[in-house]
């Protein structure tokens, strides 16, 4: 969390900067999400899928995939005056983990997405950011052609804590991707706050 200040028209304003992760399995939309959103050209870290990795990376569901992030994507988006969102985008295979703590440091709030054809690739996202008390939403990237679940199935699906949000949406499309980074800013405010009144009770 940062904050900016500005002068314009001979009045100073603050800007506050949130750092918000995006995270999930493997192939799930996280590079396409930040890139929609980003009002700058976001920072892409893709490299070619090989056949070395081919042994590694589960490509099952996602066969098209041609590229994959080994570091982080990088977006910003502003949601109203004075408030910006800084979006890091994680990797999604395994063996990038030793990343994530690194990536996390700082950050409001996650957003994992989640693909209903490939539910379980979720787990270890949900499980890191419930560990490490991370409020974050599941957002469930709709596919052409995957069967659609309503947001209490896939709640039921991942045995989320009651009261995790869970929306549905397209990755690809801006005003949709927009719509969930508001619904979590929203959410970790209040998940903030409550544990701050519970630290001073």
């Amino acid at each position: 969390m940062a904050s900016e200040h500005s002068e314009g028209d001979g009045a100073e304003t603050s800007a506050l900067a949130l750092k918000i992760l995006v995270a999930g399995g493997f192939g799930v939309g996280k590079t396409t999400l930040v890139g929609a959103v980003s009002e700058i050209r976001p920072l892409r870290t893709e490299e070619q899928l090989s056949e070395v990795g081919e042994s590694i990376d589960d490509v099952g569901g996602v066969a098209q995939k041609t590229t994959t992030t080994v570091a982080m994507d990088f977006g910003r988006i502003t949601i109203r005056s004075g408030l910006s969102l800084y979006l890091f985008g994680t990797p999604g295979q395994d063996r990038f983990w030793f990343l994530w703590d690194e990536l996390s440091q700082g950050a409001l709030g996650a957003v994992v997405l989640a693909d209903t054809r490939r539910l379980e690739d979720c787990f270890p996202a949900v499980d890191y950011f419930e560990h490490r008390r991370i409020p974050f939403v599941v957002a469930v990237n709709c596919f052409a052609g995957a069967r659609t679940y309503g947001a209490q199935d896939v709640s039921r699906a991942l045995d989320l804590d009651r009261g995790t949000p869970v929306v549905l949406c397209d990755a690809r499309d801006r005003d949709s991707g927009k719509e969930v980074l508001i619904r979590l800013v929203e959410y970790a405010g209040r998940m903030h706050t409550a544990r701050l009144l519970d630290s001073v009770g």
